[in-house]
């Protein structure tokens, strides 16, 4: 593996949520390079209709798939994705790490969620739960997770 990117929908507006991804990014440094990248968002409409969901997670989408290569191994981050514990992931990733020649890619979609274009071209699916957190925390969350993989 080359390196690790955090693909995402949006900014962190909040220092403290900036904060603890810094930290994990420095954690993950340790290891291997992470880069996060930040596609801006589109904005929704109050009471937007399904077609006008559909319009911003597809231009989201086009976003996101320009900034992933043939050779990145990618797992979307899906409510509907496979949940595993955390020991049973972290030998998955170190894996995974062992096995890509490219980026080992994870991506975040914006708060309608992602397009069907990315989620085809994930490699796989991954839910922390069943549950739905803020963007900015999954962000965090997901950090401290490859941190945690990779320590």
């Amino acid at each position: 593996m080359k390196d690790i990117k955090i693909l995402c929908v949006g900014k962190v507006k909040e220092k403290y949520f900036r904060d603890g991804i810094a930290f994990f990014a420095g954690q993950i440094n340790k290891k291997y390079p992470v880069s996060i990248v930040e596609c801006d968002d589109e904005a929704t409409p109050d009471r937007a209709s399904e077609a006008e969901e559909l319009r911003i997670r597809e231009t989201e989408g086009r976003k996101l798939l320009e900034k992933i290569r043939e050779e990145d191994y990618v797992i979307a981050l899906c409510i509907d994705g496979r949940q595993y514990p955390s020991d049973v992931w972290r030998e998955r990733m170190q894996k995974r790490a062992r096995l890509i020649s490219g980026s080992l890619v994870f991506v975040i979609g914006g708060s309608l969620g992602l397009s069907g274009a990315v989620v085809r071209r994930a490699d796989e699916k991954l839910s922390f739960s069943a549950m739905t957190f803020p963007h900015q925390m999954m962000r965090m969350i997901l950090c401290e997770q490859i941190a945690d993989a990779f320590a």
